[in-house]
């Protein structure tokens, strides 16, 4: 394949395209990339067009990469053409009239979200990779975070988006209006496909007004069953302005409120749930009071325990904290990571059920549960003293039966990857996978983008 490096390179430049040495400072990740041909980053969708017309003619896999944040190995790049669009990461256009903002793929989430904060206008997708996460990486993982529960996930934020098609036809949707109704949605095709149906260029995404307002609160709870009535009710009290609804289990937060972790314990520890409550809304002074009153009234029934209200943004920003240390969880390792989603009332069942097995087989194992519970979402890290290919594959079976049993989702918002596919069937029917290998067949029949990610 030294003659499509050549190619590529004299298509975009020599400084464009990475090999050898050159790809170790680049291949940077959150899980194995492995050793790619070559890291093509091209500069413009013309170019990418070019890289995938030259790619698709030798029959060569290409591999898009993000800000390589994943969980899944959905990047893992070994022999292939990795695509990169890290030079293609600015803001096209922000429109305050209508409320929208262009970007290219390469754009970071947190420079979207500051670029719309500028312009009094907010891009309210949050999670912990908000500095190296691309735009382009959240669409094609349907990324999730931390308020979906008010917003949506990626695909409610975004309008329209140019993609380019394995055989480098550009598809240029980039609808601005919320209302389209003429024929196929488009963008949907490409939004959570995990780069296996095209290469996402720029997106249209949808933008809400700036809060005026923030108030944040951790709450104590000491039953699983009030939880959801707590998150019922302030949905009902805070009139449509809750944001976030973030349970940490006991462990977890115990974890992120003693050394070395920075943060300190806001609540005594004791309470098997701790739950982080954010309201944004349009005046502080009168979400503020609102937002006392509902947490009071939840203090007086007894469906809190305790809880504590930050007093400033400095507060707000201290609470989140806690729950953003993820990192934490390495003084177990060696961990997995799973990302699952289940209806609220399985939930106890569900950790439970999991944790006693981990227990059987391991009576040193730790479970490390934590959350967007509010949308049916939990974060599971397991450490179970041995990080080889058996005790994960026991563990997956553990975590994936007492999952399947529920029909809940292997993944909630990380996607499949490499690491999941062998369990889609788990959560997906026979059809639905037929349809997904149609799909991938009509738009991709060399299979040259991404392949084996979501099934082999």
């Amino acid at each position: 394949m030294n003659d499509l490096v050549e190619s590529l390179k004299a298509l975009l430049g020599g400084g464009a395209v990475l090999e050898g040495a050159e790809i170790a400072p680049a291949a940077f990740g959150w899980g194995r990339l492995g050793t790619p041909l070559a890291v093509v980053r091209p500069g413009s969708t013309s170019e990418v067009s070019a890289v995938l017309r030259l790619c698709h003619e030798a029959r060569q896999a290409v591999v898009p990469w993000g800000g390589r944040t994943g969980l899944v190995e959905g990047t893992f790049a070994d022999g292939a053409i990795a695509l990169s669009l890290e030079r293609m990461n600015g803001i096209v256009e922000i429109n305050p009239e209508d409320a929208t903002m262009t970007v290219e793929a390469g754009c970071v989430l947190q420079h979207a979200c500051e670029t719309a904060d500028n312009s009094e206008l907010f891009f309210p997708l949050d999670l912990g990779a908000r500095g190296s996460a691309t735009i382009g990486g959240n669409i094609a993982t349907n990324a999730g975070g931390n308020r979906v529960i008010r917003y949506g996930m990626m695909r409610e934020l975004v309008l329209g988006l140019e993609a380019v098609l394995a055989d480098g036809t550009v598809v240029s949707s980039l609808n601005r209006l919320i209302k389209n109704n003429a024929g196929y949605d488009l963008k949907q095709v490409f939004i959570g496909s995990e780069g296996t149906l095209g290469i996402v260029t720029q997106a249209v995404l949808r933008l809400r007004p700036k809060p005026a307002s923030q108030n944040v609160a951790l709450l104590a709870v000491d039953c699983f069953d009030r939880l959801p009535r707590i998150l019922r009710n302030a949905e009902k009290g805070l009139s449509g302005t809750l944001s976030a609804f973030e349970v940490m289990w006991e462990d977890f937060y115990r974890l992120v409120t003693t050394p070395p972790a920075q943060g300190l314990p806001p609540l005594p520890h004791g309470h098997p749930y701790y739950v982080l409550v954010e309201a944004l809304g349009g005046d502080q002074a009168d979400d503020s009071a609102r937002f006392e009153r509902v947490l009071a009234a939840q203090l007086e029934t007894g469906q809190v325990a305790d809880a504590v209200i930050a007093k400033s943004k400095a507060e707000c920003g201290r609470l989140w904290s806690l729950r953003d240390d993820v990192v934490q969880v390495v003084r177990n390792a060696p961990v997995f990571a799973f990302d699952v989603s289940l209806r609220i009332g399985e939930m106890e069942g569900f950790v439970g059920e999991v944790r006693e097995a981990l227990m059987r087989r391991s009576p040193v194992a730790t479970l490390m549960v934590f959350g967007h519970l509010g949308d049916g979402n939990l974060h599971l890290i397991p450490g179970v003293g041995s990080g080889d290919g058996e005790a994960r594959k026991a563990v997956e079976n553990i975590i994936y039966g007492a999952l399947k049993k529920r029909r809940g989702s292997i993944s909630a918002e990380h996607g499949i990857g490499l690491e999941k596919r062998e369990y889609l069937s788990n959560s997906r029917n026979p059809e639905e996978i037929a349809l997904m290998r149609t799909l991938k067949q009509a738009l991709d029949p060399r299979n040259i983008l991404n392949p084996g990610k979501i099934f082999a």
